[in-house]
């Protein structure tokens, strides 16, 4: 081979690096669509990130302090553990709650955390999935009786999706039914009005 040609054959080898390395880099392939959730997976997604667990599973005392007893998950106030006459609270203070975080006090009076469980006569058993988002919707026990009352969240779940909600409903009736009776809220009285 010729000088004439070796450089010839070195000169169009550097053009064609060149042109390599000024092309854009290949686009990657899209990536996976994530998996579709069934509606219980789905519902069991909000639960675990909605905060369910940290008003209606009892909280007992672990190796770093309280922790959520999920062998008690979802059940709402323990009925074996009773509640007396609402704390007086000074005036910096709004509302209290109990050692197990089911039961608090404050100017409404007592609210029990509900038994989210499946269970037919003390959880969510008879509910039907439009009781269920009525409630929420609305914030009525059962979607028409009592005031749903804090510190239940209820104006803020309120906003979820209806495919939200049912899916919550359909996770709450896939998990394990525990028998609990809890506790019916105690109402107080409104306060006087001005001049009395």
């Amino acid at each position: 081979m010729s000088k004439f040609s070796s450089t010839l054959l070195a000169a169009a080898g550097g053009i064609l690096m060149l042109a390599a390395c000024s092309q854009p880099a290949p686009t990657p392939p899209p990536a996976p669509a994530a998996p579709a959730q069934s509606p219980v997976e789905r519902g069991q997604y909000l639960v675990n990130t909605s905060g369910c667990h940290d008003c209606h599973t009892p909280f007992k005392m672990g190796p770093n302090g309280p922790e959520p007893d999920m062998a008690r998950a979802l059940s709402g106030h323990p009925e074996s553990v009773k509640i007396s006459a609402p704390p007086k609270l000074p005036a910096e203070w709004m509302f209290a709650g109990n050692v197990t975080g089911t039961a608090w006090a404050g100017p409404w009076g007592i609210s029990y955390t509900a038994n989210l469980t499946p269970d037919q006569n003390t959880g969510l058993g008879i509910w039907t999935e439009d009781m269920f988002m009525k409630a929420i919707r609305e914030g009525k026990h059962m979607g028409t009786s009592r005031p749903i009352l804090p510190p239940m969240p209820w104006p803020a779940y309120k906003n979820m999706t209806d495919d939200d909600l049912k899916a919550v409903f359909a996770y709450l009736r896939s998990i394990p039914a525990i028998s609990n009776r809890v506790p019916d809220a105690v109402i107080a009285p409104p306060p006087p009005g001005p001049g009395k």
